[in-house]
């Protein structure tokens, strides 16, 4: 997770430097914002408006942090709001360090388990306001985070929210394995309105809510200079003639000669999918059969690059084999995983 941290004050300053500190222990990449008069070591020189830095990390980061009034992070943060999927986790800190409050993407943008995090490492009090955790329900959008699952339908996931609140029942299926006891709520049983895990088409349900599995990696290697729209097309015809749908996709992945190809990296933004690159040697590591090309082995220093990235970055196995067109190759692999619930 990359995080950004913001303070305006010297005791704020302190406070973010002590709160990245802790994250970056964790593995979490860091940068702290700070006025310019109270940088200290490793601070970047705050000289953006609070709603442009905002901005700026909406677009770029995956967490905001304030060290500050919950006032300024509220005006900062309210022009870029969008979209519970895709809006950044963003926090509030008192100066003190004696609350940690999630404001936005409490469940899908980890905010509420960063809060939590953060909390006990400061000793502080996490103040969590959504309902299902006020309540001790089951939330269908931290389910579905935890399990690699995307959400087909954001207003049934909340007619699931209000059901379980409500004290109705909601019906559970799924077409992978299960571990772990149905939380309170869910049932087995017949329901109007309930939750699938599939990527089939069925619905078991009156209202079914269906969460679908991401366990596809797509391998993609080409030709410098192809463009985001033909590799796109190249993608997601290749997709449909595998029966694979967009959204079980969980990343795309190449070497990393192709890292800042920029047709390879406005694709991946424009779908929202993490962009995986590996070194050669780290390809040619990889175990399994895979389709040698020569030309390839030349240019990149390993025989196979679409299928060995896809297998490297799923750590499962290949699905489809090399497809090559017009300058562009693809492959799949998948990894089967079980869902659970903790």
């Amino acid at each position: 997770m990359t995080v950004w941290l913001i303070s305006y004050t010297a005791r704020g300053r302190a406070l973010a430097a002590r709160v990245a500190d802790i994250l970056k222990s964790e593995g979490h990449g860091c940068r702290t914002f700070a006025l310019p008069k109270f940088c200290g070591a490793g601070d970047e020189p705050l000289t953006l408006s609070a709603s442009d830095w905002a901005g700026l990390g909406f677009r770029e980061a995956d967490a905001l942090v304030f060290c500050c009034a919950a006032g300024i992070a509220v005006r900062a943060i309210a022009p870029h709001v969008k979209d519970k999927r895709t809006d950044p986790a963003v926090l509030v800190l008192d100066e003190g360090g004696t609350f940690v409050i999630p404001l936005l993407s409490g469940h899908l943008g980890g905010a509420n388990a960063l809060a939590l995090d953060l909390a006990d490492k400061l000793s502080a009090t996490p103040v969590l306001t959504t309902a299902t955790d006020v309540n001790g329900l089951f939330a269908v959008d931290v389910f579905a985070k935890a399990n690699d699952l995307h959400i087909e339908d954001m207003t049934l996931a909340k007619a699931v929210s209000a059901a379980l609140l409500a004290g109705e029942k909601v019906g559970f299926r799924a077409d992978l394995p299960v571990e772990g006891a149905l939380p309170k709520g869910l049932t087995e049983g017949d329901a109007s309105l309930g939750i699938y895990v599939s990527a089939g088409t069925g619905a078991p349900f009156p209202h079914t809510l269906r969460l679908i599995p991401r366990r596809y990696v797509a391998g993609l290697g080409c030709r410098r200079g192809k463009s985001e729209g033909e590799l796109e097309s190249f993608l997601l015809g290749n997709l449909e003639k595998s029966g694979v749908g967009l959204y079980e996709l969980k990343a795309l992945a190449s070497i990393d000669l192709k890292r800042d190809e920029p047709g390879l990296t406005a694709l991946a933004d424009k779908l929202g999918l993490p962009f995986l690159t590996y070194s050669a040697e780290e390809l040619k590591a990889v175990p399994g059969n895979f389709t040698p090309s020569a030309f390839v082995k030349e240019v990149t220093g390993v025989d196979s690059v679409c299928e060995r990235a896809a297998v490297l970055a799923s750590r499962g196995g290949l699905a489809v084999k090399k497809i090559a067109e017009n300058g562009m190759t693809f492959a799949l692999a998948k990894k089967e995983e079980a869902i659970r619930f903790e």
